[in-house]
């Protein structure tokens, strides 16, 4: 499609919300600055959440805020887990200060019942990967640029237990703040690469009709 035919499947009204979606991409700590997100504006990201598709309605997913004043804590496990490694001196400073960048940071843990009777752990994911999506959208929308931050450490033992609840995973961290730099698309953005049309398999178009 061109863009003008994109443009023109739009009514006026929804131009704008979807320009919004259409450019959001992810923003590092180290491009991120004051002012962050308020408490009402990360409020209202977390109802974006929950406005995500999710089967039974199993909420398989939480974020957890991490005050400024126990960013300090959380980057001595950060270095504590780099010395655990094996991993010199240099590198566990660095791990150390990762857990200082960015104006915001919070947690996302998913909860994930693997024995449910009707919603099969992919679907619980796939509600978890929504959710965080429309949590990144919101703050978007509102002006600030997020990353989501993983690494091996999200999978240590001693850090999920600092965040985690029995029978929860540690997917990682959020770091949000505003955008010091115009965000760019690091992907081929046309959608025509991804976009297909079934085609029946020859097996299925020849099978007999009653």
């Amino acid at each position: 499609m061109n863009n003008v035919a994109e443009w023109d499947a739009c009514k006026p009204a929804c131009r704008d919300a979807l320009k919004q979606l259409l450019t959001r991409h992810s923003v590092g700590p180290k491009h991120l600055v004051a002012p962050a997100p308020t408490e009402e504006q990360v409020w209202l990201a977390v109802g974006a959440a929950l406005r995500a598709p999710d089967h039974q309605k199993l909420l398989p997913f939480r974020f957890v805020e991490i005050p400024d004043d126990a960013r300090p804590l959380l980057g001595e496990l950060f270095a504590d887990f780099a010395r655990r490694d094996g991993k010199p001196d240099e590198e566990i400073a660095v791990e150390r200060e990762r857990a200082l960048r960015g104006p915001l940071l919070l947690a996302f843990v998913a909860r994930i019942e693997n024995s449910h009777p009707r919603v099969p752990p992919h679907e619980q994911w796939l509600a978890a990967g929504g959710a965080l999506a429309n949590f990144l959208m919101a703050l978007h929308v509102m002006g600030f640029g997020a990353k989501v931050l993983s690494g091996r450490k999200a999978a240590d033992p001693v850090i999920c237990d600092a965040f985690c609840e029995p029978g929860e995973t540690l997917v990682g961290w959020i770091a949000a703040g505003t955008a010091s730099k115009t965000p760019h698309p690091r992907h081929n953005d046309n959608p025509d690469a991804l976009l297909r049309r079934w085609q029946p398999p020859k097996t299925l178009a020849n099978a007999p009709r009653d």
